[in-house]
């Protein structure tokens, strides 16, 4: 028994030929169109940073034939304390350099003070920590050698330390919170000191559940914040020290 022949209808053929046509049209005008002068860089612009760098080799190529993820990826490489780099294409004939800037969570005293980010990427000291509103990260310096800005470092105590900062600025309460110090030279004792001398021993595990924990107790006891010297969350029940309690 023969088998039924598949039958194209031709109004379909004639669409698939059509669209091929179209397709192929479209292709070869893009092709000449991106090649026109009218669409070669004349004007580059730099935002962010990498001012001083000169971008003049890509005068007066096709704007279209630019390959952005890849060249910005390699300017990057040598930028590496920026976030990343991107190029952004300004029709007909401009092209953006854009540096992205890292923010910086915290100073890290080292042998001088650097900048940390929330990958964990020094980067050079904006000011003095005394002129800005950030914590200070104490503890490092024998964790960390040849600091190099752009570098990331995948240290327990500066992710640690990190951390804290974090979680803190996430909470409701963080404007009572503004963290002066955070001191983690010890990470089993990791302690924060805020601008009002407030001291929270916070330790190295559950950062989230204790930050909610420590928020929670503020609350429970907020007519009495002044007189607090300490909280410690180290241990199954949290320790609250009034500051008439502590030892002379």
């Amino acid at each position: 028994m023969k088998k039924p022949r598949l039958r194209i209808p031709f109004k379909l053929i004639l669409a698939l030929v059509f669209l091929v046509v179209i397709y192929l049209t479209v292709a070869a005008l893009f092709r000449g169109l991106k090649n026109l002068d009218y669409f070669k860089i004349k004007e580059i612009a730099v935002r962010g940073g990498g001012e001083k760098e000169n971008f003049s080799y890509f005068k007066g190529q096709g704007i279209f034939n630019i390959d952005l993820k890849k060249e910005s990826g390699r300017i990057w490489q040598f930028h590496p304390a920026y976030k990343k780099v991107r190029l952004i294409r300004i029709l007909p004939n401009r092209l953006l350099v854009d540096f992205v800037k890292r923010t910086p969570q915290a100073y890290v005293k080292l042998y001088r003070y650097f900048c940390v980010d929330e990958e964990l990427v020094l980067l050079d000291a904006e000011g003095e920590p005394q002129e800005n509103a950030l914590p200070v990260i104490l503890g490092l310096e024998t964790k960390i050698f040849g600091p190099k800005i752009g570098k990331k470092y995948n240290v327990q105590e500066l992710g640690l330390a990190v951390s804290i900062v974090r979680e803190v600025k996430k909470r409701p309460l963080a404007p009572y919170l503004n963290i002066k110090v955070v001191n983690v030279a010890n990470p089993v004792n990791a302690f924060f000191v805020t601008d009002n001398g407030l001291e929270v021993r916070i330790g190295q595990d559950n950062i989230r559940e204790r930050v909610e924990l420590l928020e929670n107790l503020m609350r429970q006891t907020r007519n009495e914040l002044s007189r607090i010297k300490y909280f410690d969350l180290r241990f199954k029940d949290p320790v609250i020290k009034f500051k008439e309690d502590a030892k002379q």
